[in-house]
């Protein structure tokens, strides 16, 4: 290994905000309060149509609750550790994952299309999701404080235009 080349060769790659993890959280805990309604909502008005299943139903429900619940509890630092991402001048780069893995390269040529989305708790927290879109589909740069997302937003539109015109030009 070279001189400031991390662990899995990401020198140069970018790490995000701590605040994605918080993100996560609510996001997490307002999807597991809903199962946990709908739970409830089964089991209370679903008594005669289990019949004496009802206790395996019971006991199976809980144990996919508290598993989903551990997911949602070790998922946002283990991402936080996991995420990277790097723009060069010829690519975007994005390496993340919880349970698998994925490396995502886009190159700055087949970029169709960049956009800034942010859904109600990444806009309270200020956080920006950056969606780039190309023929064969859509790489997200998620986490962004929101002014990180726009400049990045900028800088690919700027990129891909300046690809546009040296093709013209040639």
């Amino acid at each position: 290994m070279t001189d400031g080349e991390e662990k899995g060769g990401t020198a140069g790659y970018l790490r995000l905000n701590k605040k994605c993890m918080r993100s996560m959280y609510l996001g997490y805990a307002i999807t597991y309060a809903v199962l946990l309604v709908a739970f409830i909502l089964i089991m209370s008005y679903s008594g005669e149509a289990l019949g004496e299943a009802r206790g395996t139903v019971l006991l199976i429900g809980l144990a996919c609750l508290v598993i989903v619940l551990a997911y949602m509890l070790m998922a946002p630092p283990v991402f936080y550790s996991r995420y990277r991402y790097k723009i060069t001048e010829d690519r975007v780069d994005v390496r993340s994952g919880i349970l698998f893995l994925r490396h995502v390269m886009v190159p700055i040529e087949r970029i169709h299309q960049v956009e800034v989305s942010r859904g109600p708790i990444n806009n309270m927290l200020g956080l920006g999701h950056v969606n780039i879109t190309t023929a064969g589909g859509t790489a997200t740069v998620s986490y962004l404080e929101i002014e990180e997302a726009e400049k990045m937003a900028e800088r690919l539109n700027k990129l891909v235009g300046s690809m546009l015109r040296d093709r013209e030009s040639t």
